[in-house]
């Protein structure tokens, strides 16, 4: 069964269960690859789905920053559970350390193709390469950092 598929399972259990809260994020979800999907004439894969999850974990993590700044608890509360809801569709992610060490073996790959150690000045083609890899796998701005150490290192 497909990321998406399961979502749409799980929508009909939330109703099912009269959950509204679950059920409410499950549906914007869901909206936001409808969205995708029209706005780009494709089909989604299950790697497109989790790149989408992950932005909108990103947008509610900005969100409670945001509402706790401005004392608002119960509107970070309400992000909070629905950032809950979110990150149950995400698959386990990578550690800071087996992080530090994938983006390290990528650099090394890197500067054995083009004959010469990767610098400061590489942090794009690094970044994609180790993009590519770990997408879906590890948070993209623990990725950032270890890509700014192993080159500076």
């Amino acid at each position: 069964m497909s990321l998406k598929d399961q979502i749409t399972e799980d929508m009909k259990n939330a109703m099912r269960a009269k959950d509204s809260e679950r059920l409410g994020t499950i549906r914007l979800l869901l909206a936001a690859l409808k969205q995708k999907e029209i706005d780009e004439r494709v089909v989604l894969d299950d790697a497109a789905v989790v790149a989408i999850v992950d932005k909108l974990i990103k947008q509610r993590k900005d969100s409670i920053e945001a509402f706790q700044k401005a004392e608002r608890k119960d509107l970070a509360d309400k992000e909070a559970a629905e950032l809950v809801v979110l990150q149950a569709y995400l698959p386990a992610r990578l550690s800071l350390e087996e992080v530090t060490a994938a983006v390290k073996a990528i650099v090394a790959e890197l500067g054995e193709s083009s004959g010469s150690k990767p610098g400061s000045g590489d942090m794009g083609k690094v970044m994609g390469a180790v993009k590519a890899k770990l997408a879906g796998k590890a948070d993209m701005g623990q990725v950032s950092a270890a890509v700014k150490a192993a080159l500076a290192g």
